[in-house]
Parts: structure tokens; sequence; C-alpha cells
């Protein structure tokens, strides 16, 4: 989709995307969630969505597919983080959009709920993945998801800060193998270049070090 056209969509839904924002604020809110020391989590939310906002028009190939796109990225963490069900999910989206593209929108959040386990990468593993990369859009809302939360650990210097971007930074490679369908012609499923880019630009002091030793795994993809 052009940018511009995407931009139109954005325009013309702005009420609704605004409702579903404050509705997903409002959720993360009455669990008492917050992101990072004392921010409230729809800090996060919301810089989810910018990513969205900048490179939506590199996968969107519908009109009908915008609203499910944002919602995905507002309720990515209902389920994981704010005690909804699936099905709450689906309700709540069927108050903001048709019965399919709440469906779509359902499993965008689905796609990217953590599986139970007692370590990062046992709740990241490749079950996890592989629901991802087989949902459309899912691929690119994680790879927002993982934006928002780069961005704000290079732009925080505290130690949970300083771990946490040595953490993501480790995991890229896999990270962006594993959410990448790879062979591909559906645009719902794609990992952009641009977006990928963006995301390297944080760590560009180590990424620096990494290309003299012929590491580049952000020209990967």
């Amino acid at each position: 989709m052009e940018r511009k056209e995407f931009e139109n969509y954005m325009q013309e839904y702005a009420d609704r995307i605004e409702e579903i924002r404050l509705s997903a604020h409002s959720l993360h809110q009455s669990v008492n969630q917050t992101y990072g020391n004392d921010l409230p989590y729809g800090y996060h939310l919301d810089m989810v969505v910018n990513g969205i906002r900048d490179f939506g028009h590199l996968v969107c190939v519908a009109k009908d597919d915008v609203l499910p796109l944002f919602f995905g990225g507002y309720y990515h963490d209902s389920i994981e983080d704010a005690r909804l069900t699936y099905n709450d999910v689906l309700k709540t989206a069927r108050g903001f959009m048709t019965e399919e593209q709440a469906l779509m929108a359902t499993e965008i959040v689905y796609a990217l709920t953590n599986d139970k386990g007692r370590t990062r990468a046992e709740r990241a593993g490749e079950r996890y993945y592989k629901g991802i990369r087989e949902t459309p859009y899912a691929p690119f809302v994680k790879l927002c998801d993982r934006l928002a939360n780069i961005t704000f650990s290079c732009s925080v210097v505290n130690e949970d800060s300083m771990r946490m971007k040595s953490v993501y930074k480790d995991e890229m490679p896999h990270f962006l193998s594993c959410i990448n369908p790879r062979r591909t012609d559906d645009d719902r499923f794609l990992v952009p270049q641009e977006t990928v880019l963006r995301l390297a630009e944080c760590l560009i002091d180590d990424m620096e070090r990494e290309e003299k030793n012929g590491k580049v795994w952000w020209h990967e993809y």
C-alpha cells in the first residue's frame, strides 16, 4: 500500500483508533501495570503503535485491515499482562469493527501472547514464534513491539535499561529469523527492512563493531 493511502485511512479512522487507544490504556491501568520504573503502560503501547504509523503501509494490503492492525498494536499484551482471555479480546474488538476484522485483530493479539514458561527462552520458544509467523500482521506488530522496547532501552540510562539493551542485541539475529516467514508473497507477513534498520539505529555503536567483524544481521531482512 502507498504511504499516502495508508495515511488517508489513518485519518479516516482517527476517532476509532483513538477509542481503541483509550480503551487499551484504561485496561492496563486497571491492573496497575507500569513500564520502566514508573511510566503508565500506555506509554509503551503508544510507542508500539508509533511503529505501525511509520511503517504500516509496508505491510497493510487493504483498508479493512487498518483497524485490526492498530487494535493488535494497542492490545498485544492484553492477554499476557492484563488478564483477558481470547474471548474477552474478541468481544472487545467487536465493539470497534466488523466480525471479520475483530477475528483478525484477536488472532494478532493471541499470536503475540507468550507461552507459559519459567524463563524468557521458554516463554518465547518455537511454538510461540511459529504462531507469529503463521498469523497475518503478527510478525510486523511483534517487530514494532521490539522496536519500542529497544528504543526505550537506548533512551534511558540505568542498570536495567543497559541490561535489556544487551539482551535485545544478543537476541536480534535469532529474533528476526524466528519472526520472518521468508518465502512469502503475502505482504501481511512481511518483516520490513526499513523497520529493521530503524531498530538497528538504536544499536549503532554495536552495529559498527559487528560490521567490522563481518556480522551484518540488519542487512538480511
